[in-house]
């Protein structure tokens, strides 16, 4: 593992990402059966998107690497290679915890540089997976975002963000705060397949539901919109009724992206459970990560249309939300900048 590589131990590196005191552990209990922690301490959380990137944020915070959902399509698999560690079912079981994640944070917040810029949340990894239970990170995140009236976003297809609930309410009091659920489909066999580890569709909007009833608008990132297996005029309609029931302000859709290291498992997984499809996928994909643009554009237009049916609208861009409240820091710094390893920090697709 190259744990090596993100110490300080090589002179001629980059700063490194984390300390050498790793400490490893794997917990024989059934919520975490075959899972393996690696706890390090982050040198700094807030990363920057890179300059090249599409996103419409600039800034995330990524407590964890490696997901216990084990969403087959998931693009973040790629980043377990920069740590030698197995981007299939490696990724899915071999979780990196940042376990000093909030008092870095608070740490960083405070520093004159700091501007008080949106961050994103959920854009790696999700900070709500399963490990969020067991190391509870997220409380003394949001903890140190509100007290420097900091703007911020969650995108999550956790049920376990309820947890925070009253927290995520409290920060959108002083801040502008935006939370997405990312729900593509509501097809319970397709969700058994392709996002093992996560809790239901019905259960992801049940947080759409009970968030937005306490006074958190939640928008619904409909991701991954899945070829030949979740495109149907009647799954496409029976997903955003179920959206607008849960009371979403607002619906997304983005169809499936299949990015180096997440191609190669999908397509594996796609070769066993669908080996029909296989032919029509490279049609559709080619050599390429994304679907083409007709595609897209249809898969747009069908949800978009659905939407208005329901009376729900588009998504808004993750980072135009406003800063309320001024926060610490000199006009025309910059803040400290993670490294997560090339082109780390994109948009999941939960």
């Amino acid at each position: 593992m190259r744990w090596n590589n993100l110490s300080d131990d090589d002179r001629n590196a980059a700063p490194g990402l984390f300390g050498t005191d790793v400490v490893t552990r794997t917990v024989d209990t059934p919520e975490f059966r075959g899972i393996t922690f690696h706890e390090v301490r982050a040198r700094s959380l807030v990363n920057r998107v890179p300059g090249a990137s599409r996103m419409p944020f600039e800034w995330t915070v990524n407590p964890y690497r490696g997901c216990s959902h084990a969403c087959v399509y998931c693009f973040a698999r790629r980043t377990h290679a920069y740590l030698d560690l197995d981007t299939g079912a490696g990724f899915d079981s071999q979780i990196v915890v940042k376990v000093n994640a909030p008092e870095v944070l608070r740490r960083e917040l405070a520093t004159g540089r700091w501007q008080g810029q949106h961050i994103a949340m959920g854009t790696n990894v999700d900070c709500y997976q399963r490990a969020e239970g067991r190391y509870r990170l997220m409380p003394g995140i949001l903890d140190a975002l509100t007290e420097h009236g900091n703007p911020f976003s969650i995108l999550t297809k956790g049920t376990l963000v309820l947890r925070d609930a009253e927290a995520i309410a409290r920060a959108a009091r002083t801040a502008d705060v935006g939370v997405s659920v990312s729900v593509g489909f509501v097809d319970e066999e397709l969700w058994r397949t392709v996002e093992p580890g996560t809790p239901s569709p019905l259960r992801r909007l049940d947080v759409v539901r009970t968030l937005t009833g306490m006074g958190v608008p939640v928008g619904v990132l409909m991701a991954p919109v899945v070829p030949f297996l979740g495109d149907s005029p009647d799954q496409l309609r029976a997903t955003v009724r179920a959206v607008a029931a849960a009371g979403a302000v607002s619906v997304t859709p983005l169809a499936l992206h299949l990015r180096p290291g997440a191609r190669e498992w999908f397509l594996r997984w796609l070769g066993e459970h669908h080996p029909q499809l296989l032919p029509s996928y490279r049609g559709l994909y080619g050599d390429g990560a994304y679907a083409p643009r007709w595609y897209q554009r249809r898969v747009t237009g069908q949800v978009h249309e659905l939407a208005a049916e329901y009376g729900i609208g588009p998504l808004p861009r993750p980072g135009a939300h406003r800063f309320r409240r001024p926060g610490p820091g000199a006009a025309g710094a910059t803040p400290s900048e993670g490294r997560e390893g090339p082109g780390a920090t994109q948009l999941t697709l939960l």
